[in-house]
C-alpha cells in the first residue's frame, strides 16, 4: 500500500521540480522529460491533464499486485489448512483401526 501515489503529490513535482515522471517511478521518461524541456513546453502542457490517469494508472497496477500477492496467501493457507485436517484424519483412522492387544 505504501507505493500507491496522490495525484495532488504529483501536481505538485510536476509544478515544482518537473519530476512527476519520477515520482511514478518511470525514470526513462523522466529523464527524456528533462532534456526536452519537458517538450518545450508542449509536453508539460499536455501532462498538466492527463497526470491524474497516470497516478490511477499507477495505483491500479499497484492494487492488481496486492491483489494477486493476498489471492496467492489465501491459496497457500488454504493447502495448509486441508493438509493440517488430512493429517489429523489419518491419525484417527490409523489410531481407530489398531488392534488392541
Amino acid at each position: 500500500m505504501s507505493k500507491m501515489k496522490s495525484t495532488g503529490i504529483a501536481y505538485l513535482c510536476w509544478l515544482f521540480l518537473g519530476c512527476h515522471y519520477a515520482y511514478l517511478g518511470k525514470w526513462g521518461l523522466q529523464i527524456l522529460y528533462w532534456i526536452t524541456l519537458g517538450g518545450v513546453g508542449i509536453w508539460a502542457f499536455i501532462d498538466l491533464f492527463l497526470i491524474p490517469s497516470k497516478v490511477n494508472r499507477h495505483n491500479l497496477l499497484i492494487a492488481n499486485q496486492i491483489e494477486s500477492i493476498e489471492k496467492k496467501e489465501q491459496e497457500e493457507s488454504l493447502a495448509r489448512n486441508m493438509a493440517m485436517l488430512n493429517a489429523v484424519s489419518n491419525v484417527k483412522h490409523n489410531t481407530q483401526n489398531e488392534i488392541p492387544l
